[in-house]
């Protein structure tokens, strides 16, 4: 792993009601300044075009990108071709999280765990 992970949360448009519950700002406050990481930032909704965009001129080979989001295998389905683009093995390099109908606490635990994870294999 190349520097510390990146953690990117989607709000699927800020108006999914699996997200309802979570303040994201106290999340990605808690990820960048509690846990070891690169950076934490949000995007409105990463499986459209401008979320293809997005992933194009972030990715590099090497770190690890935390995602905070909806199912796993959906993210996967979704953000495919952005990094099929860039060379990037999504398997290898993302940790996808479904953070939906969790309650902040919740979904803080469930990131740091992720975080923990990545630690234990450097």
């Amino acid at each position: 792993m190349q520097g510390n992970p990146r953690f990117i949360m989607c709000n699927c448009t800020g108006e999914c009601p699996g997200f309802k519950d979570m303040n994201f700002w106290r999340l990605l406050n808690y990820v960048r300044n509690e846990l070891e990481s690169e950076y934490a930032i949000i995007h409105p909704q990463l499986c459209v075009d401008d979320g293809d965009r997005f992933w194009e001129e972030i990715l590099k080979p090497g770190p690890m990108y935390v995602v905070g989001g909806c199912d796993p295998r959906m993210q996967k389905k979704m953000f495919r071709t952005a990094f099929e683009k860039k060379g990037i093995d999504f398997d290898k390099q993302v940790i996808p999280l479904d953070l939906r109908s969790m309650s902040t606490e919740e979904a803080l635990k469930k990131v740091k765990d992720a975080f923990e994870g990545l630690s234990k294999t450097k």
